[in-house]
């Protein structure tokens, strides 16, 4: 593991204007920097650079961070390889801290695994390529799939030999033992004798996002019908099937670049397209598509478009993910080829321009697609028609309404008319699922008594409109902006700005938990060091949620009508010129959200209350809570009153 004090080297020597240079050509605009942004097709400039702030921020797509975040996002890297990336930019050697001992073992079962996966991986593709018998059965194949050269080697495809056991004695004899053979799912024992898996198989390796091999598929060449057609790695320390995406490396770029995910069933097939000139393509490696690869691809894009052939079996393995994905606030297409073609084959016949014209020609929203497909199955019976409706308002309710509200609404209508039901049975009907899902999860918490799992509670958003307790996230958020950007200005009667906001709110108020964390982090950093963090502090913090979320607080657009200009001279709602406005606002709303608990306090007690003495000791309690109100409500620059009121 890369020690603290190599991180924090790494980070104070990171010039976010230098590092965003060698990927993207900058201009100079009075402070910052623009571009067009790298992270999405833009024809006029949005991504900006602070070299003061040490940030970046795109306000076309939302991306955002420092410079190791950048590295990051560019290369589709983790966050330790954008670590180590910088610091061989930097020429900046790396303390490693010492691991605990399970730590040690972990990593080190990794690195065995990588290096013996690279050491078989090469085995294969020299076989394939410099064998009699890897020319005559394992490129023959390839080359009547129509692979080219430079493809195989881009691929770095290979063949294993058919004898049953050259693999495992080269193996052995380059000194790898045979636990970490049999952990690789290379070779297997039978009878006390060694074989090789793939003997007889062409091979492909399944690399990461940063090339590295990480387990294997192979295909058989002869009929056999006892034998699988396709056979991949087992799980282990560094495999497993749900995490990855075969052609991810050779694709990322392109799906960036293009904003846009292909996602095919097979291995040949995405191989097929690259060697055509569509590069944007991914398949989940024979498995249904998981959750994890959905958060892969998001990375890149949330544009995708399923690509699968035209028979009833490839309609089904379409449908499959398709709640997943809506889930997660990809934009879904489904693409069905014409019949009797797969992608491999059809790019083959038409070419990469007569490909793409078809998917764009061709290409449906996936829950338009599902209505037709299934109302042409129900015909005229009722049950089944019950059936498909519950099928689309399930799948309507994944939909993320606060993201995509127009979206979900227009589907709810469509599905309405086309179905011919009532919009508002409908509507009910999305919202019961939504609902239910909150329940399931609520219970899950409840039968796990865990924390965490409080913690990282998927908020569902329905229908139903939030009741006047609900929390205003972007007025948190703004408290937590005016703690950092002002916190060190002076104010009459405190030392500073940052003493007036921890007198004057109450921590328990602040309700999202991640905001919680940067003003606990704030005042954690006060109390150790006796003095007041600047934003570097946050922008290179260790944790990577408060490094992203401080260059979209620092990064602002915020402009006032030229009304608010005019009648109340204030030219912005933030910013130096207007630093105590600033704060007084933040401010105001949590004493405003506290009065208000208060006051709900005070009329659960009148409710309650059985004497006349205790009733008006109440009254003049609320009374006077009401008066508070009144006088927060007028403080000047107090604009956040309407989600405490309504």
């Amino acid at each position: 593991m890369i020690a603290p004090a190599s991180i924090q080297e790494v980070m104070n020597r990171a010039d976010i204007v230098e590092v965003v240079e060698q990927f993207v050509r900058l201009k100079k605009r009075g402070a910052n920097y623009i571009a067009n942004c790298p992270f999405h097709n833009e024809k006029s400039p949005s991504f900006s650079v602070s070299a003061s702030k040490g940030i970046f921020k795109c306000f076309g797509c939302g991306k955002g961070g420092n410079a190791v975040t950048f590295v990051q996002e560019h290369e589709k890297i983790t966050y330790p390889e954008a670590i180590r990336w910088l610091a061989e930019f930097y020429k900046i050697p790396l303390e490693e801290t010492k691991a605990s001992e399970e730590q040690i073992q972990l990593q080190q079962a990794e690195e065995s695994l990588r290096i013996f996966n690279e050491f078989s991986a090469a085995y294969f593709t020299n076989t394939l390529l410099h064998t009699e018998e890897g020319q005559t059965i394992g490129l023959s194949y390839f080359k009547e799939r129509g692979f080219r050269t430079e493809t195989i080697e881009k691929f770095r495809l290979g063949y294993c030999p058919e004898d049953g056991s050259s693999f495992y004695k080269e193996a052995l004899a380059k000194g790898y033992p045979t636990e970490l053979m049999e952990k690789s799912g290379l070779v297997k024992n039978a009878n006390g004798r060694w074989y090789d898996t793939y003997r007889g198989r062409v091979i492909f390796p399944i690399q990461n996002m940063t090339g590295r091999v990480l387990g294997f598929g192979a295909r058989i060449l002869k009929t056999n019908d006892k034998a699988p057609k396709y056979i991949n790695s087992p799980e282990n320390e560094l495999y497993n099937k749900s995490r990855v995406l075969y052609g991810l490396y050779q694709s990322r770029q392109a799906m960036g670049k293009l904003d846009e995910c292909y996602l095919v069933e097979g291995y040949t097939d995405v191989i097929s397209l690259h060697q055509g000139g569509i590069e944007n393509i991914v398949s989940s490696s024979g498995t249904s598509l998981t959750e994890d690869q959905l958060r892969i691809i998001g990375r890149t894009t949330k544009n995708l478009t399923i690509l699968y052939d035209g028979d009833g079996a490839g309609i089904k393995a379409a449908m499959r993910g398709m709640d997943m994905a809506l889930s997660q606030s990809f934009n879904v297409k489904l693409a069905l080829l014409p019949e009797g073609q797969d992608p491999d084959s059809y790019i083959q016949s038409v070419g990469a321009s007569g490909f793409n014209e078809y998917i764009k020609a061709h290409k449906r929203d996936i829950i338009g697609f599902r209505m037709e497909v299934g109302m042409k199955e129900t015909e005229n019976d009722p049950v089944k028609k019950s059936k498909l409706v519950n099928e689309i308002a399930e799948s309507i309710s994944h939909i993320n309404k606060a993201e995509e509200f127009a979206l979900q609404d227009y589907y709810i209508k469509q599905a309405a008319e086309l179905l011919q039901v009532d919009e508002n049975g409908m509507i009910n009907l999305v919202n019961k699922f939504i609902r239910d899902r909150i329940d399931q999860d609520r219970r899950q918490i409840q039968q796990s008594h865990s924390e965490e799992a409080l913690v990282n509670l998927p908020i569902e958003q329905s229908f139903v409109e939030a009741n006047s307790n609900a929390v205003d996230e972007s007025q948190e958020w703004q408290l937590i902006r005016v703690l950092i950007t002002h916190g060190d200005k002076s104010v009459e009667g405190f030392t500073n700005a940052a003493q007036m906001i921890y007198e004057r709110i109450d921590p328990e108020m602040i309700e999202v938990s991640e905001a919680a964390l940067f003003y606990q982090s704030y005042f954690d950093y006060v109390r150790e060091h006796q003095s007041l963090p600047n934003i570097h502090y946050f922008t290179n913090h260790p944790n990577e949620k408060i490094q992203i979320r401080s260059a979209t607080l620092l990064q602002n657009k915020n402009e006032v009508s030229l009304n608010w200009l005019k009648i109340y001279g204030i030219g912005s709602l933030n910013g130096e010129d207007n630093y105590l406005n600033d704060i007084e606002s933040s401010l105001g709303y949590f004493e405003l959200k506290k009065i208000k608990i208060m006051q709900a306090d005070v009329r659960k007690n009148m409710s309650q209350a059985k004497e006349s003495s205790t009733m008006i000791g109440l009254m003049e309690q609320f009374i006077a809570l009401k008066k508070t109100e009144q006088e927060i409500l007028l403080r000047p620059g107090t604009v956040i009153v309407k989600s405490l009121t309504r």
